[in-house]
């Protein structure tokens, strides 16, 4: 039992929190916990938070999903390089993407201006034209 409370003990100092900012995003909430371990040395933690309801009406239960992830020091410039990368990654494909769209609508937006354009010009050709002078 002295164990299981000496562990408990290092457990509570090992959280010592320093900083801590939120981010409400959506049915998420983010935490960034910097926090201190025995040694006196910071290290982060991210949290993500998600809402969970169960069941519908006066039913329904409330819980909330936690994924959590610690980031050394050490690691840090190695973390944001990778995160840098991928957000850049998304940003520009995003971007790929939405120009795709705008061509691809102006492309159709083209062929049925010349469409129009033809079956006019067909209407024209199938009239029945007279001249005829008095």
């Amino acid at each position: 039992m002295e164990d299981f409370k000496k562990k408990m003990n290092a457990d509570m100092n090992d959280k010592e929190i320093v900083f801590s900012k939120s981010i409400k995003a959506g049915k998420r909430i983010y935490y960034l916990d910097v926090k201190k371990n025995r040694k006196d040395e910071m290290f982060l933690a991210i949290t993500e938070s998600k809402k969970v309801v169960m069941g519908e009406g006066d039913d329904s239960q409330v819980s909330f999903e936690k994924h959590k992830i610690f980031l050394y020091k050490e690691d840090f410039q190695k973390f944001m390089a990778g995160l840098t990368e991928a957000l850049n990654f998304i940003n520009h494909n995003d971007m790929n993407d939405y120009i795709s769209r705008l061509n691809e609508e102006a492309d159709i937006k083209r062929e049925q201006e010349a469409l129009a354009e033809e079956a006019k010009e067909d209407k024209l050709e199938n009239e029945i034209k007279i001249d005829i002078d008095f």
